[in-house]
């Protein structure tokens, strides 16, 4: 067996040498094209959140750990909210690739003109009104001569609290709006220091349930919600169901009306299709339950968004994740969606080099054998042509190198499927000595 075994390993060695070449091009192939079609996603990316302990902020670390498990770093950037995330978007040099951005902060064509996509709409944030009890306040006219914080214009906020005070018929002149950050502002409202505080959030933010459960602090109801999104289509009607924060408590006490933008994940347009499929799928994940302002399965969506959806993410709502993300690993699904022209066209490249290598492989054992004959040749002619005189001493050379090259080629070693022709060499050369022999007796008997 040990025999065998070292005559047939040598077939492996002539496979590689001959079927190495077309491989290494094959796979040279591969890895250019890897290279150059479609390149891989980027290993980094930024997110534009908001500001400390928001939604957006806390959706955004859901974010990074789901990336994370895919090999992708996702980097936040804290901002002063939706406002500031678009300007951020529009600017190359900021470094930020994704962002939440509010509905209603910028419109189609100009979304389009700065080449911005939509990954869809994420979740309602209503607009919270928190007001101190003692006011009373139950219409917005009311706020007159009184100091509501609208939160800094990054947040953009400020811009959406306006448009409604201005359908009320209420100039900003006519109270004081204050520009603080909502941690800052929450400790001057507490402290009674200003009589209100406006900022638009997803209910999981910690300091709406805070604010909800706080004794003096009431939470203005918009009756009149239903007009609101008639008047601003970017605009949806909520309601905040009685007892949803503590049914024991029976907090709130009643059903109350919000108006409610959508908190969209914005990017270039030039975000890798393969970030794209990570985004939206983890935005599935992480949106996709139910809510107090939405059912299961409502959100992510398409809907709700005045920036035009990328495609990917617009197929991805539609019949959900691509075929090979579904079985495959992250990484080997985007090898195999960004090579497939790549794939089939090698496919169509094998076909005809299936046909090549066996013959060369057979060519190339057999070349071992073959190349022992132009030996043999040389010895038949140097016997040929030899003048009368010289026979003898080349007879007797030629006799010692047939012997030379059999004790070679008894060395050689060739896979047993081929063993025929190793065999069919021994017996030529043994043909050739005894044609040397019978020369060698035939020039002794002259010579006598």
């Amino acid at each position: 067996m040990p025999r065998i075994f070292h005559f047939t390993k040598f077939s492996l060695r002539d496979f590689i040498v001959t079927a190495g070449p077309p491989v290494i091009v094959v796979l040279a192939l591969c890895f250019i094209a890897y290279r150059l079609i479609d390149p891989a996603p980027p290993k980094h990316v930024t997110i534009s959140t908001g500001q400390e302990n928001s939604a957006y902020e806390e959706f955004a670390k859901k974010y990074a750990a789901m990336l994370a498990k895919q090999g992708i770093q996702l980097s936040l950037k804290p901002s002063q909210g939706s406002y500031e995330n678009l300007q951020r978007l529009n600017d190359p040099q900021s470094g930020v690739d994704i962002a939440f951005v509010q509905s209603g902060s910028t419109d189609q064509a100009e979304a389009e003109r700065k080449g911005l996509i939509s990954l869809g709409s994420l979740f309602t944030e209503p607009v919270w009104l928190f007001i101190r009890d003692k006011k009373n306040i139950t219409q917005l006219t009311q706020l007159k001569r009184l100091k509501i914080n609208v939160g800094p214009e990054g947040s953009g906020v400020p811009q959406l609290f306006r448009k409604i005070l201005s359908v009320n018929g209420v100039e900003p002149d006519d109270l004081t709006l204050g520009t603080l950050e909502n941690i800052p502002a929450t400790v001057q409202l507490l402290d009674g220091r200003i009589d209100g505080m406006v900022f638009s959030s997803a209910p999981d933010a910690l300091l709406i349930q805070m604010l909800l459960q706080t004794p003096g602090i009431k939470l203005f109801d918009f009756a009149q919600a239903e007009a609101y999104t008639r008047r601003f289509p970017f605009l949806t009607h909520v309601v905040l169901p009685r007892g949803i924060v503590d049914l024991g408590r029976d907090l709130p006490p009643k059903d109350y009306h919000l108006i409610a933008p959508t908190a969209t994940l914005v990017a270039r347009g030039d975000l890798h299709p393969a970030l794209v499929d990570l985004f939206v799928q983890a935005a599935s994940e992480i949106h996709g339950g139910a809510g107090w302002f939405r059912k299961q399965g409502e959100f992510p969506t398409a809907s709700y968004t005045e920036i035009p959806v990328a495609r990917d993410a617009e197929k991805f709502y539609k019949n959900g994740p691509p075929f090979m993300q579904r079985y495959m690993p992250f990484w080997l699904a985007n090898v195999f969606e960004r090579m497939w022209v790549v794939i089939v066209a090698l496919g169509a490249l094998l076909i005809p080099l299936s046909r090549i290598v066996p013959p060369l492989y057979v060519w190339k054992v057999r070349s071992r054998v073959y190349r022992w004959y132009g030996q043999l040749r040389t010895v038949e002619q140097a016997v040929e042509e030899v003048p009368p005189e010289k026979r003898t001493e080349v007879y007797s050379a030629q006799l010692a190198r047939l012997n030379e090259i059999e004790e070679k080629v008894n060395q050689v070693s060739i896979p047993l499927s081929f063993a025929e022709e190793l065999y069919g060499l021994r017996s030529h050369i043994n043909f050739v000595r005894k044609r040397v022999l019978w020369l060698m007796k035939g020039q002794e008997a002259v010579l006598k």
